[in-house]
């Protein structure tokens, strides 16, 4: 199961690789403490890159390439890599919280915020599911307004749709369905 509590200590070194993708080319940042990021090729809030990233190959980069693959192919539907985002307790908590929406579902910001626990705080759990570091892995992409209404996404509206409707979340256009028609 996808964990989002690790710790990344700022002192390990953090490898990146781009990877195709049908959303493009995603970033993705790893070392031996697990995942630390994926980033779109458009992104509201990019990954903060500290000393010590360096772009090369990783372990861990070719699993959750592999894993990201499977996904974007119909074959996966959790992820099962260990995770080391940096972020808030309360960021953590509820970028854990994002990995208990079943895939093909999608939850309201409402809904996210009572199973955070913090039923009146809608609005902190939006900003921290807009900071989620490791989009798709840790799924954002399925909180939406609570009358169903597509809401921002770090990586574009475009990208969220097609998101939804891989999963099953939303109708499919058919041949209409592609990411940049």
């Amino acid at each position: 199961m996808t964990s989002a509590t690790a710790t990344p200590s700022t002192h390990l070194p953090i490898a990146y690789r781009r990877i195709d993708s049908p959303v493009g080319a995603l970033l993705i940042a790893a070392s031996d403490a697990g995942l630390h990021g994926i980033e779109f090729p458009e992104n509201r809030h990019p990954l903060r890159r500290t000393p010590g990233w360096h772009e090369g190959d990783h372990p861990m980069i070719d699993l959750a390439r592999r894993q990201l693959e499977e996904y974007f192919a119909g074959r996966r539907q959790q992820f099962t890599l260990p995770l080391a985002p940096a972020g808030t307790d309360f960021q953590r908590k509820v970028w854990n919280t994002l990995a208990a929406i079943p895939f093909g579902s999608t939850w309201s910001y409402g809904q996210l915020a009572l199973r955070v626990g913090k039923p009146s705080a809608s609005r902190a759990v939006g900003a921290a599911n807009g900071r989620n570091p490791l989009p798709i892995v840790l799924p954002c992409h399925r909180v939406i307004g609570s009358s169903g209404a597509m809401t921002g996404f770090g990586g574009g509206l475009p990208t969220k749709e097609f998101l939804l409707r891989l999963e099953g979340a939303l109708p499919d256009r058919g041949a209409s369905s592609r990411l940049f028609d």
